[in-house]
Order: C-alpha cells, then structure tokens, then sequence
C-alpha cells in the first residue's frame, strides 16, 4: 500500500491550528484538540453576527481543520506519511542563484485595505502601469487590478507581477511580502500554483519558480 502524502505546508498547518507538530500529537491529544477546534470555528457559532464575511472566513478555516484531521488520522493509521517536495533541498542550497521578469503572484483576500496596506499611497499611481520599488532592493512590481465579488462575502485578488535579478536577496524580499499580506490573505497563486500565505511556503515557491540552470 502507498501511503498519502503530508507536505510541507500541511505539516505547517497542522502545527499552526493543533499546537504541535505532526510527530508530537498523540491520537488522544488529537481528538482533544479536534474538538476544541470545531467548537470555536464552527460556522454556525458566528450566526449572530449576521456578518457573511465572518462566516466565509469560519468556513474555509472549518474546511482547513477537517481536511487537516482527516490527514492526521491517515497518519495515525499509517496511511499517510510526511514527504519533501522534489528537488527542494536544491533550492535551498547556499550557491542556488535565482532570477524571474514578471513572476505572476495573486493574492487572494477578503481584505479590503490589503493593496493600499501593501503599497500605501503609491497604490494610485500603481493602476497607471508604474513600478513599485521594493525597499532596500532592486527588485520591483507592477500591479494588474482584478477584482471579484463572491455572493457571500467579499473576495478581492490583488494580481502582482514581481521581478528581481540573481544580486537579490530572496528571502529579504520574501519577507517583506510577507509582512505585509500577514493575518490579511486567504491564500496566493504563485504562477498559479496554490501557496498557503506563511513565509516558508512563499520562500520556497518562489524559490522553485525563479531557480536558475548552474552556470546560468
């Protein structure tokens, strides 16, 4: 029998909303936490609100917790085990060298004030095609405005194209990224792939897409 996969970001995950990590939970710990989890994120207990944007984003954390608990049962059970994405630990190395022209990032919000939290009150100007400088770096972004109502709630997806040569520090830039979409974005389409917003997941995306060839 081949065993399911837990990736990076789901173990991520998991530590995130359970506490602990994977290897620490026991199945006693687990149904405890479980529990818990689904008393206080249950869509229902945010009925009183009458807020439907509270409720969509109860939802989709509901949905993470199940899909999660049901991962961590298919560990318990030895149906599912840990994996490294392919070819990760190249992306890490010391002599890696990265570079990309107009990477496509989207960061989908139900964050209203996201882009002008990202680019302050450059945000106008953006809409006209300029590039926004990252601070303390060459590497730079234009903007792409696409927005999206949901019929319940609101949605927005702030489309990003990012460049950066091979003199840049990858990770600065990452962070600061990061630090300014935190606690703000539901998740990102990185070159439209699927990236939960938590640094080390963004780190390595970015990473895996903008890899150059050695010698390149």
């Amino acid at each position: 029998m081949i065993a399911t996969a837990i990736s990076p970001q789901e173990k991520e995950e998991i530590q995130k909303y359970f506490g602990l990590p994977l290897e620490d939970l026991t199945p006693e710990s687990f149904k405890q936490i479980l529990r818990q989890l689904r008393a206080k994120f249950h869509p229902d207990a945010f009925e009183k609100f009458e807020d439907p944007t509270v409720r969509e984003v109860m939802t989709e954390k509901f949905q993470t917790i199940e899909r999660l608990a049901e991962k961590i049962e298919q560990y318990f059970s030895g149906k599912a085990q840990p994996s490294a994405h392919p070819g990760d630990e190249v992306v890490h190395r010391n002599d890696a060298r990265f570079a990309f022209d107009k990477m496509k990032i989207e960061i989908i919000t139900s964050d209203k004030d996201l882009k002008y939290h990202l680019f302050g009150a450059y945000y106008r100007w953006l809409k006209f095609g300029e590039k926004f400088k990252i601070p303390d770096s060459q590497a730079s972004i234009i903007i792409d405005e696409d927005h999206a109502g949901l019929s319940i709630g609101f949605r927005e997806s702030v489309r990003l194209y990012l460049t950066f040569g091979v003199n840049e520090n990858i990770d600065e830039i990452t962070r600061w990224l990061f630090d300014k979409i935190e606690g703000r974005a539901t998740y990102l389409l990185i070159e439209g792939k699927k990236i939960n917003p938590s640094f080390s997941e963004m780190l390595t995306a970015i990473k895996r897409v903008s890899l150059l060839p050695p010698g390149a």
